[in-house]
């Protein structure tokens, strides 16, 4: 989409939306997803496989999306503010439930954060989770010599679509490790011909514009800048590219923010759904 200059250097605003955000319309959208069904697979869900490095609000994601779902405030993913190392220690599926008390098809995966030094995630553990070679419960532990991996994964148990969480605000403080460790990752989906999309984390505390106005979030040039380093920085295009405000201080849901995150999610679940119709995709080999 065409758009026209920053107004001035103080206020780093374009005068147009440069990407249309169907504001005011969150029910709409929310209905979508939850009338979303399957077609041309056996599968009954599509599996999202959530990485990032610590901090960046990968287990925050997976509950706003839940938070916009149930319409109030969730913590299905455990979060800790304390920061410095990873709190998601296992393996866990987190299911969505849905107004009947069924689960809706698509579930989460998140795994332990990503750091630069040794510690944190260990890189292959996210690619086997990637194939589906992880069990339930798996604890991410190096000092664990004898684990089981689960062995020939169906459709189901294999990522559908790879989710990075990257904060708006910090992106250009990552370390080369990690930025190394998510371009493996990367590219590991990218053999499976898996769809792959950022998250864009923070995006208030990166931009005085947002922070005062979340729809303002299509008009800032610094969040246009800021998803332009994502994209440069793992290869993966604009318009894979989202940025939302998680929930981590508010006690009840707010529509704008639902909207940035149900937005985003609608997009993962319609390019995980097409993949899983991909036949290359569905061929994994086990590698172990």
């Amino acid at each position: 989409m065409e758009h026209s200059g920053p107004r001035s250097n103080q206020q780093l605003e374009f005068d147009q939306p440069w990407r249309k955000m169907p504001w005011g319309e969150k029910d709409r959208i929310e209905q979508k997803l939850r009338t979303f069904k399957l077609k041309g697979t056996s599968a009954q869900f599509v599996r999202i496989l959530v990485v990032g490095e610590v901090g960046a609000g990968k287990s925050s994601f997976i509950n706003s999306v839940n938070n916009a779902l149930q319409g109030r405030i969730t913590s299905g993913a455990l979060v800790d503010k304390a920061g410095g190392t990873s709190f998601t220690k296992k393996y866990k599926t987190h299911y969505i439930e849905a107004e009947d008390g069924s689960n809706l098809p698509f579930v989460f995966n998140d795994i332990m954060g990503l750091e630069d030094r040794e510690s944190g995630a260990n890189t292959q553990d996210i690619i086997r989770a990637i194939y589906g070679l992880l069990e339930e419960g798996h604890k991410f532990d190096a000092h664990v010599t004898e684990i089981k991996y689960r062995s020939n994964p169906n459709v189901e148990d294999q990522t559908t679509c790879l989710v990075n969480i990257i904060a708006a605000d910090k992106i250009s403080m990552m370390k080369d490790g990690v930025i190394d460790k998510l371009k493996k990752i990367r590219q590991a989906g990218t053999e499976r011909n898996m769809p792959q999309v950022i998250i864009m984390t923070r995006p208030d505390s990166a931009c005085p514009l947002v922070q005062q106005d979340l729809r303002k979030i299509y008009t800032s040039q610094k969040i246009k800048e800021k998803m332009e380093v994502c994209s440069n920085t793992l290869g993966i295009p604009m318009n894979y590219i989202f940025p939302v405000k998680n929930y981590h201080e508010e006690i009840d849901t707010d529509d704008d923010m639902d909207l940035l995150i149900l937005k985003a999610l609608d997009q993962i679940v319609h390019i995980a759904a097409d993949a899983l119709k991909d036949k290359s995709f569905k061929s994994v080999e086990k590698t172990e």
